[in-house]
């Protein structure tokens, strides 16, 4: 009797916990996109979400933990738009729709995916995505030199900041949706271009 005891508040505390951690996570991303990611302390989410600070650094044990959680979210939630379950067109809708809601995600995004180091820790489908693409030029085109990983930097480079800069540089006025289909139409098109769709 006494090890049931003492077992049932160790349940308790975790029950919910994976819900709890994703709801920090997704506030911390709502924060970040409202007042950008100076904004965001373990006080703020706490805040947020009407919970104690304690609490919060039971599931995060810095600041920097929580912005590390924030960045893995960001990239999970890219790589969804690169998932081969589903269709073409969603998929590039999905990246330039999340690249135009979440400015400030992607700049800290951004920062991460230019700062030295492995790109496997930051994008971990670049080896799926380079022998991908390594595959489909040498059955589409043999002989054709491609630099397979320069050609995913670039896809990956313009599919993650063109948005952004077309948004907010040369097109303000439009709206998120026309945007995103300009973007999707001429992605196909290049993509047709270098045989990659038909």
């Amino acid at each position: 009797m006494t090890a049931l005891i003492a077992e049932h508040p160790a349940q308790r505390r975790n029950k919910g916990f994976d819900a709890t951690h994703q709801e920090m996570i997704e506030t911390a991303v709502r924060l970040i996109s409202e007042k950008g990611v100076d904004s965001l302390s373990i006080a703020a989410i706490a805040r947020a979400m009407r919970i104690n600070r304690t609490t919060v650094y039971y599931h995060f044990e810095s600041r920097e933990a929580l912005l590390e959680a924030v960045r893995l979210w960001s990239a999970e939630q890219l790589a969804k738009g690169l998932s081969l379950a589903l269709p073409q067109q969603e998929r590039m809708d999905f990246i330039t729709r999340f690249v135009l809601n979440n400015p400030e995600l992607i700049k800290l995004w951004i920062d991460d995916f230019i700062s030295a180091g492995d790109i496997r820790t930051r994008y971990p489908l670049w080896d799926a995505l380079v022998e991908g693409m390594s595959a489909t030029f040498a059955a589409r085109g043999p002989g054709e030199a491609v630099d397979t990983e320069v050609y995913c930097i670039i896809l990956l480079t313009s599919a993650i900041v063109g948005p952004r800069v077309f948004k907010n540089s040369v097109s303000p006025q439009s709206d998120i949706e026309t945007v995103v289909k300009r973007f999707r139409l001429e992605q196909q098109r290049l993509l047709r271009h270098d045989a990659l769709i038909e």
